[in-house]
């Protein structure tokens, strides 16, 4: 079912509920983390790159950033800055209870959120982020984006698409969480590694008629793909605290 089909669709089981149709812009797109890491490169720098060693001393002190795609914003949340990406400084899918599991893993100091304070608005790459990280001493930079895809009668709704509310089987419509993220040296920009968590919440006790019932069904499939995002970090931290830790 095409796009145009599936809106008009929407449109007509919207009718007897309200005599209006109400309408739903899906938020913004991750930052593309992989993009920003592995940016093309020639030869040359390939073997700079190579030459690149991690400098963190352990324990260490650890800076979290979650970046999206420049102009991101959702019904409860929005990013700073512009340019290749942005930063959302406010927490809406984490909770305390999420970075106080990180904070009490061996052999981490303390964590501390990047503040827009210490940003450039216009963010053009990841050195932006450590330069902000290495302000506020911290050592490695934990950087994670959201990226939640809509699924409706088969099709899977892209960033910014707007989709038309009604009366929609639950079973046809579903919201996919997927929450990727790098550890990476501030010092020296070295990549320790990345972890990644997908999650999807299709059991909703109520149907897509409003903007609100939307927006609770993509809180709750980033919230359970956060949460599974910090025990997949958990198990890339004890990598590293085994390889680097000394």
């Amino acid at each position: 079912m095409n796009r145009t089909i599936l809106s008009a669709a929407f449109a007509l089981a919207a009718i007897p509920l309200c005599g209006c149709v109400v309408s739903y812009t899906t938020p913004g797109g991750a930052a593309g983390i992989k993009n920003l890491v592995n940016e093309e490169l020639a030869d040359a720098e390939i073997a700079e790159l190579m030459k690149v060693e991690p400098a963190s001393p352990f324990p260490a002190r650890i800076a979290v950033a979650r970046v999206q795609a420049s102009g991101y914003a959702t019904r409860t949340n929005s990013g700073y800055g512009h340019g290749r990406y942005t930063v959302v400084t406010t927490r809406d899918i984490e909770e305390e209870a999420d970075f106080e599991r990180v904070a009490g893993l061996p052999m981490i100091a303390g964590l501390a959120p990047v503040s827009r304070l210490l940003l450039p608005s216009k963010l053009g790459s990841i050195k932006d982020l450590r330069l902000s990280a290495a302000r506020i001493k911290t050592d490695l930079l934990l950087l994670y984006s959201v990226d939640t895809k809509f699924h409706v009668e088969g099709d899977t709704l892209m960033p910014l698409s707007t989709l038309s509310l009604g009366l929609l089987p639950t079973e046809k419509a579903y919201v996919a969480s997927t929450i990727a993220g790098a550890l990476i040296d501030v010092r020296s920009g070295y990549v320790y590694g990345a972890a990644e968590s997908t999650k999807k919440e299709e059991k909703r006790a109520t149907v897509w008629n409003s903007r609100a019932a939307v927006d609770k069904a993509r809180i709750i499939a980033e919230r359970a793909a956060f949460k599974d995002f910090v025990e997949e970090f958990a198990r890339l931290w004890a990598n590293v605290v085994a390889q680097y830790g000394g």
